[in-house]
């Protein structure tokens, strides 16, 4: 039986919580914050969709509007929910491309928590007639999920789906 979280499990986790947060509106991986996985000795993944990810075109300014679509499977860390949704609110100055912004997250996220595998997707909406979607991936290498990860990448977007930000 789960007998749940104490305050001592969550060290290092303090925007949970906390009223009186500020949002950052420029760059800050610094925002970031991780817990102790309970489960690290089983693969499971955790996702999470940010439909109101917004940055800014480095060349123009104009805002940039995306689905961020980010699944990993946890190692020994995690990544905590509302630390992401803060450090994913500080790009909304920043100035990059999409691909950019996409494997920003992504190598943030490695140093942040060593995730076993990890996969972030952009589904930017249209500007100028023209989407762009970028995908990236990593798995550790070494194991069965650098494995996972070229095989995902090889096989990526082979199906078609379903588009609803658009």
């Amino acid at each position: 039986m789960n007998q749940g979280r104490d305050e001592k499990t969550l060290t290092g986790v303090t925007l949970l919580g906390n009223q009186g947060t500020a949002y950052e509106a420029s760059y800050n991986p610094e925002v970031l914050e991780t817990f102790d996985n309970q489960h690290p000795y089983r693969d499971y993944f955790v996702k999470f969709n940010c439909p109101e990810f917004t940055t800014l075109c480095p060349k123009t300014g104009q805002p940039d509007f995306a689905t961020i679509y980010i699944s990993y499977i946890p190692d020994v860390k995690m990544v905590e929910s509302k630390s992401l949704k803060l450090y994913l609110f500080s790009f909304r100055n920043h100035g990059d491309f999409h691909e950019d912004s996409v494997n920003t997250i992504m190598n943030d996220l490695i140093k942040l928590m060593e995730p076993r595998y990890i996969e972030v997707w952009g589904k930017f909406t249209p500007r100028g007639g023209i989407s762009i979607d970028p995908y990236c991936n990593y798995g550790k290498e070494g194991t069965k999920y650098e494995e996972m990860a070229n095989y995902r990448m090889m096989n990526h977007d082979m199906n078609p789906e379903t588009i609803t930000n658009r």
